[in-house]
């Protein structure tokens, strides 16, 4: 009787140490939201942190597809219309929900938006992009350990949508279209 104890006790002690491992690289669900124009912008996403890994060119490689975060695929919703971008270069996205899918690059970057949501993060399907677009990227000063999206408003009907982790910053202008 003791050893069936022992045994667990000892289970129990290891598969308490293995959830918390695993807990404390689990990606948290995070939420941007703002008014721009009287329009309500989110984006719900989970935000993955750097824990000590190179993440620009290593966790998240460059020229291909990456979910934009972790787990199941970024969303963004406006309650109006949007131009992302500028007229004519950019895309102008009818209210709604979307995903948020990106190319990274060292020096560019592409926002992918899709018409599907809630698709895990490896479910990218491009036969149901909406549009693409390239972004406006910048090196930060210091390093950003968890993956942060912002949607900023920056004037009446003006903001930026920012995808901020490790150095890195790949932004968009917003315009809300009435």
């Amino acid at each position: 009787m003791a050893a069936m104890k022992r045994a667990v006790l000892l289970a129990l002690l290891v598969s308490g140490a293995l959830c918390a491992q695993r807990s404390r690289y689990t990606s948290p669900e995070a939420h941007s939201s703002s008014s721009i124009g009287g329009a309500k912008i989110t984006v719900d996403y989970y935000a993955p942190s750097m824990h000590g890994r190179k993440v620009m060119g290593g966790l998240v490689p460059y020229g291909q597809v990456w979910c934009t975060g972790a787990n199941i695929a970024t969303a963004i919703t406006s309650d109006a219309d949007l131009q992302l971008g500028a007229p004519g270069t950019g895309l102008r996205l009818p209210k709604g929900s979307y995903s948020i899918w990106t190319v990274p690059g060292d020096k560019d970057w592409t926002l992918i938006i899709n018409r599907e949501t809630g698709q895990f993060h490896l479910n990218y399907d491009s036969s149901r992009d909406f549009g693409r677009m390239k972004m406006n990227v910048k090196r930060l000063d210091s390093p950003v350990e968890t993956f942060r999206i912002d949607v900023r408003p920056e004037s009446a009907n003006k903001g930026v949508l920012a995808l901020v982790w490790e150095t890195t910053e790949a932004s968009v202008p917003i315009t809300v279209v009435r």
